[in-house]
């Protein structure tokens, strides 16, 4: 017999009755019934109830095993009555009865229980991930992102792409976020870079003359955290394409994703149409680039109903230039409390508030109730409701000023009222393709003009299009949103030399600066690149969406806490003098 096991703890059922049999793996839970000592013995692959009772030859050393001791049992395989079979387990007809027992690990008092969903606090479940791993939830969530890995894999080969591995360690690209330095040994006072991106080298690939690259690539970001992105490195689903337009980058994505969201979603249904909304609409009407299209609201300018009428914060406000005012329907959200509790709820996001009006029954149809409703008059009043579709028992929340100062509020407070009124359907995967984003952004300070999104996109129009005016001028760029998240982001790529040095020109490079910072490529792309596109899908995200978790830290193996800090391994960690010295570095005392 194997020195450890000859079945794993999901293996046995009626038909290995009669059976001697090695298992090995961890005490579950221990349950003493006056005599007779059931343990649920746990493994990776699942759980076996083992027995000891008095007439067993090592129950003495039964009764001292505790919870999450490593151990080996050799035993018996008994069916159980049939008013004890427990249908919920693989296992769950047989039971083992202890024949020998040995401990291939005692465990000390444990920091956090495995049995059961007792919650802890993050720093300890980090501290000691190596424990909160054997939960079975999380494990799940491993299993589950591991499998969707192999599954894209497989998808990405059957649809003609070839895996292809590019470099760790590379040279620094602004790519929108911090990159991780590394300091060379024999370059002294120069360094490498963690990539944000394999960006540079998939596009190389294409000039290199391969086609339909893909990848599982790790990417390193030196980013604040948030639930739904990691602070340090993540992985993605890397891939480009040559001689391809945007509609030929969306229609190699789609099925490779819509077949694993099938796959692996729980049975949510998955849309089939996926629609194509532009930045501007999105904004407009969801209040983000990254809409849930779960939840049917879509807000509209109503500032025309607001222009010189009754409500004069709103009408003054819309003499400024730039100005607008937005409505936020609520269907079914026509009451009074509702109203106000949303109107708090914009107060404690930083605004001074949302205008709102609801429409109840009355004595020959409905009335419109609410401050606004009083100071815009009923011909206003129900120009908006009629603009908005709305009738009895619904509401409207407005919100005013320059969009960008209200928007993000606004789409936050879209999302509230979808989830609280219950109009958000929970059982579906939603997707849309967000495209034509503004290649330029200007800072509201001090006026320079710098990329919203990827340097490396192709302008619409060409160069023709960065002759005039630079918040104009709109890329091949597009996400795809998927449940209020952004799942993809990709473009097709500026390819000739002359657009992309008057693209940087226009956020402020010069050419001489252009070619020190992307030597590589900018070289390259002298000697015959063909036009090319790509994108790049979020992996931890994907399994997050899958998984119906909220925190990105319940996909990833091995997180990183708020702060950035592996408090299991101890990273970051300070550098050894030695160390310090052989790279010719020398770290400031902190101010």
């Amino acid at each position: 017999m194997h020195a450890y096991r000859s079945h794993t703890c999901a293996d046995l059922n009626a038909a290995h009755v009669g059976e001697t049999v090695r298992l090995s793996g961890w005490v579950h839970r221990v349950r003493d019934h006056g005599g007779v000592l059931f343990i649920d013995l746990r493994d990776h692959y699942g759980i076996t109830q083992v027995l000891a009772d008095s007439d067993s030859p090592v129950f003495s050393e039964v009764e001292k095993v505790r919870s999450e001791w490593c151990v080996r049992i050799d035993g018996v395989v008994k069916a159980r009555a049939a008013d004890l079979v427990n249908p919920k387990l693989a296992t769950g007809e047989i039971e083992v009865y202890i024949r020998d027992l040995e401990v291939l690990g005692a465990a000390d008092e444990l920091p956090l229980t495995v049995f059961g969903d007792q919650d802890y606090p993050e720093e300890t479940r980090l501290r000691y991930r190596f424990l909160d791993l054997r939960r079975q939830g999380l494990h799940d969530n491993i299993m589950l992102r591991s499998q969707v890995i192999r599954d894209l894999r497989q998808r990405m080969w059957d649809t003609g792409f070839t895996e292809f591995q590019t470099p760790i360690i590379t040279a620094s690209s602004p790519e929108g976020a911090r990159d991780f330095l590394v300091p060379s040994r024999l370059h002294p006072g120069k360094f490498y870079a963690l990539p944000q991106a394999p960006q540079q080298f998939k596009q190389l690939i294409m000039v290199a003359g391969f086609d339909r690259y893909f990848q599982i690539a790790p990417c390193f970001r030196d980013e604040d955290p948030r639930a739904d992105r990691s602070p340090t490195d993540f992985y993605q689903l890397d891939l480009e394409m040559s001689f391809v337009s945007q509609d030929d980058v969306f229609a190699a994505v789609e099925p490779v994703l819509k077949g694993a969201f099938e796959a692996f979603g729980g049975g949510r249904r998955v849309d089939a149409e996926w629609p194509r909304i532009s930045y501007a609409e999105a904004a407009l009407k969801y209040g983000t680039d990254k809409p849930d299209l779960r939840n049917p609201i879509e807000m509209q300018d109503v500032s025309e109903h607001f222009r010189g009428s009754g409500f004069a914060i709103f009408a003054k406000l819309l003499e400024q230039e730039g100005t607008e005012i937005r409505a936020i329907p609520a269907p079914t959200g026509g009451s009074r409390k509702f109203c106000d509790r949303m109107n708090a709820y914009a107060q404690k996001e930083g605004l001074p508030g949302m205008g709102y009006i609801f429409w109840r029954e009355a004595e020959g149809g409905m009335e419109a109730a609410g401050p606004l409703a009083k100071n815009i008059g009923p011909e206003r009043t129900e120009a908006i409701r009629q603009q908005l579709g709305l009738g009895v028992g619904d509401a409207a929340f407005f919100l005013g000023g320059k969009p960008a100062q209200f928007e993000a509020v606004a789409g936050r407070a879209r999302t509230v009222i979808g989830e609280e009124l219950g109009l958000t359907d929970k059982d579906r995967f939603a997707f849309a393709w967000i495209v034509d984003f503004p290649m330029y952004e200007k800072d509201a300070e001090s006026g320079k003009i710098d990329f919203s999104h990827n340097p490396f996109s192709m302008p619409q129009g060409g160069l023709e299009a960065l002759a005039g005016d630079p918040l104009d001028v709109l890329g091949y760029q597009y996400d795809l949103a998927c449940n209020g998240y952004e799942l993809i982001s990709g473009a097709i790529r500026n390819h000739r030399p002359e657009i992309m040095f008057k693209a940087f020109e226009l956020a402020g490079y010069g050419e001489d600066e252009v070619k020190k910072r992307f030597g590589g490529m900018v070289n390259a792309f002298r000697y015959g690149a063909p036009p090319h596109g790509g994108c790049a899908l979020g992996i931890d995200r994907m399994v997050m969406l899958l998984a119906d978790e909220a925190n990105i830290r319940e996909v990833i193996m091995f997180p990183m806490n708020q702060r950035a800090e592996d408090l299991m391994m101890g990273a970051p960690s300070e550098p050894t003098p030695e160390q310090l010295m052989e790279l010719g570095l020398r770290v400031l005392p902190k101010e």
